[in-house]
């Protein structure tokens, strides 16, 4: 369940143990008017009965309108079956669907409240059908063979009501239209999708949910994958002490104060006719949605050279901002990850170029915050420049495969993007860790808001002008500057953030796994061990592939020739 799993998540926080938490969830039944109505009722049926409380699986039916459920018809059929398997399965369903009374008394009182019509009980204490007339989330899950049902009039109305849970372990659509039930399964966020049946697993396909339905996978290569760790990387054994999760990182600007305007800021120059003039002065922003933006609490930062002189001031942000870049995240997700991968890669491709054109003033840069030699500074924009070509070639080669399972018919493996990713970068390699942090989340299609170097943020805000000119569309990528662990600790708490990724303390690590457990956020840190961005192993892994996705199985059944 999911509360056994917050539970397992935030005992193990800051342990270094990988979880694999495949969790309940409720899962929707969408039957379309194109349906064959009898294969739908066998598989409401199975669906339903599936549930006897020790499979924490729970359904809800959203039908098309023009499917008109009375005692006369559909409903009808499903009492019988419903009859029939309550005297096969016996006393222990009876004894559980009568401590559950209350729970369903609650549900229809609810119901009633809302607006709904008033439940309708075709078979007492087996199957009652609830026929909302709006839009809301299905009601608490009840154990027992308890059947919601909500009408749809839309295709997209049925998908947006398949989606309207915090949960997606599974779902099935039904309809004789190939065409429809493809397009739906590719619209539903759940981790297995059945077209014209249900309950249909293999070992040879993972199992597992999206959202609050857990991570990780049981059964498939992809089960696997938790399990293990790349052949470079060492054990962790993490001793981040105790943590007080409460004021964790919770105030603003204590570690190190905001300090306004930039009257003690370094003076930079440009040589023009073998004379250097002042340059004129830079005000570093936050940047989200497309554009530049100052911080919500007005404050700046010190950013120190080598030498320890103030170089620059950046802006220093807060949880609203964090709320803002989140939104412009969550705005952008959908359109940027239907693009067609050629176009995505495209976007990165140019990126590339325009770092590339800018080379030798990026170097500089480099150098001066860092305090490495130029020919070092170099050799960081020109990996940084060649990880922006290798993501950029993978943007169609990782989409999924095809499952060898036991159905007769195919079983389609999609890589989705996750949603929206939070990501906190290291102090180390400034350029090329940001690079290689936010270049494989986007080009799966995900949106992303990132933290650059606490300590050397400079080269991601410099990045910006790369964006505006590489077409990336506004909000796909988003950066905050700040203290990482107050911006981390909001983006970790945030409700609408999908998955963390964390490149700093053992503390830090610590938090981001405990308060992910909220939500069952992925999450990806590295327990404060450092690693070398340069290596191709390390910088530019399949893990980073395996963490910017999530499988969906897609079972398409066959029939029309042979029998199935």
């Amino acid at each position: 369940s999911l509360q056994v799993g917050r539970t397992l998540r935030r005992a193990t926080a800051g342990t270094g143990k990988k979880l694999s938490l495949e969790l309940g969830g409720k899962s929707p039944f969408i039957v379309f008017d194109s349906a064959d109505l009898d294969g739908a009722v066998e598989g409401i049926v199975d669906a339903i009965w599936f549930n006897q409380g020790q499979v924490c699986e729970l359904h809800f039916i959203c039908f098309n309108s023009e499917i008109k459920p009375s005692p006369q018809s559909t409903p009808r059929a499903l009492q019988s079956k419903c009859v029939f398997i309550f005297h096969a399965v016996g006393k222990v369903t009876s004894n559980q669907i009568n401590g559950d009374a209350n729970r369903r008394k609650s549900t229809f009182d609810l119901a009633k409240v809302r607006g709904f019509f008033s439940p309708q009980i075709f078979y007492d204490h087996l199957t009652i059908v609830l026929v909302f007339l709006i839009s809301s989330p299905p009601p608490p899950p009840i154990f027992g063979p308890v059947l919601v049902a909500m009408p749809f009039r839309t295709t997209k109305e049925a998908i947006a009501l398949g989606n309207n849970t915090p949960y997606g372990l599974a779902a099935s659509v039904w309809t004789e239209t190939l065409p429809l039930a493809l397009e739906v399964a590719m619209s539903l966020k759940a981790g297995a999708v059945w077209v014209n049946g249900h309950n249909l697993f293999d070992a040879a396909a993972g199992f597992g949910g999206y959202k609050e339905s857990g991570y990780g996978r049981d059964g498939g290569k992809e089960g696997l994958y938790e399990y293990v760790r790349p052949s470079w990387e060492k054990r962790v054994h993490p001793n981040p002490g105790h943590i007080n999760y409460e004021t964790f990182a919770a105030s603003y600007g204590v570690e190190l104060p905001p300090i306004p305007g930039q009257s003690d800021v370094s003076r930079s120059s440009i040589r023009v006719k073998d004379q250097d003039i002042p340059s004129v002065d830079r005000t570093y922003k936050l940047h989200y949605g497309g554009a530049q933006k100052r911080p919500d609490g007005m404050y700046s930062r010190p950013v120190y050279d080598c030498s320890g002189a103030v170089l620059a001031y950046v802006a220093d942000g807060n949880r609203k901002d964090v709320r803002n870049a989140v939104e412009a995240a969550h705005k952008a997700a959908p359109g940027w990850g239907k693009r067609a991968a050629h176009n995505r890669a495209q976007i990165v491709y140019y990126m590339a170029e325009n770092l590339e054109l800018r080379r030798e003033e990026v170097a500089r840069r480099l150098g001066a915050l860092t305090g490495i030699s130029l020919e070092e500074a170099q050799q960081e924009v020109d990996l940084s420049v060649a990880r922006l070509f290798y993501w950029g070639a993978y943007c169609d080669k990782y989409g999924g495969t095809v499952q060898e399972t036991l159905l007769y018919g195919a079983t389609v493996m999609i890589r989705e993007p996750v949603g929206v990713l939070g990501i906190a970068c290291p102090n180390e390699n400034p350029l090329l860790s940001f690079v290689s942090l936010f270049a494989p989340a986007v080009i799966r299609g995900n949106a992303v808001v990132v933290i650059p170097s606490e300590k050397f943020p400079l080269p991601a805000l410099d990045f910006y002008q790369v964006f505006d000119t590489s077409d990336l569309p506004g909000g796909v990528v988003n950066v905050l500057t700040g203290s990482r662990d107050h911006l981390t600790r909001y983006l970790a708490e945030h409700q609408d953030v999908q998955s963390i990724w964390y490149f700093g303390s053992e503390q830090g690590s610590k938090f981001v796994e405990w308060s992910s457990a909220e939500n069952m956020k992925r999450t990806w840190v590295n327990y404060g061990a450092a690693r070398n961005w340069a290596d191709k192993k390390e910088g530019s892994g399949q893990e980073f592939l395996y963490h910017a996705t999530q499988c969906k199985n897609i079972w398409i059944p066959m029939g029309e020739i042979f029998a199935n």
